[in-house]
């Protein structure tokens, strides 16, 4: 039943997070709830010791402090603080930095996408009457960067300790 819970949560949430974030430029708190509370039942169900759920924990909350910080100063939004502190949580310190470099990565190559995408001199009419798609296209709206962070944690899902650990 766990393995279930182990493929299905993180995937899901992030799957979820991305597409919210693309389409109404908001990451329900909901998401990184489920992600907080999956790993904490995920981690006593596997077994994992309670100095690794610390350090896992320790993880999560030093990327949740840069990414208030990051917030204050409005160079990132809550939603995006909160999803790449989750995710942090599940891939602990040691993908940390990986985490990071492919966040950044994906968020460059989206945020020049948009910028492209927003210069384009026509965009399709039948795009432009959704929400979403006008939204995104709008000069003064920010950038989704759940998707760079949602990317990013799917990228090193399958070498998270529960993929490679938990599941075996």
């Amino acid at each position: 039943m766990f393995e279930f819970a182990i493929l299905l949560i993180f995937p899901a949430m992030m799957a979820f997070a991305a597409a919210s974030d693309l389409f109404t430029m908001t990451i329900s708190n909901r998401v990184s709830l489920v992600l907080v509370a999956g790993f904490m039942v995920l981690a006593i169900v596997t077994g994992m010791s309670w100095p690794t759920i610390g350090m896992h924990v320790a993880a999560g909350f030093l990327v949740l402090s840069i990414g208030f910080v990051c917030f204050a100063f409005g160079w990132m939004g809550g939603g995006d603080a909160k999803l790449a502190a989750s995710t942090a949580l599940w891939l602990g310190w040691s993908q940390l930095l990986d985490y990071a470099i492919w966040a950044s990565l994906f968020g460059g190559v989206l945020t020049l996408g948009l910028l492209a995408l927003r210069g384009a001199p026509l965009h399709p009419p039948f795009l432009m009457r959704e929400g979403w798609y006008a939204r995104i296209t709008d000069e003064k709206t920010g950038i989704p960067y759940g998707i760079a962070l949602a990317a990013a944690g799917l990228i090193l899902y399958p070498s998270s300790f529960w993929m490679t650990g938990a599941l075996h």
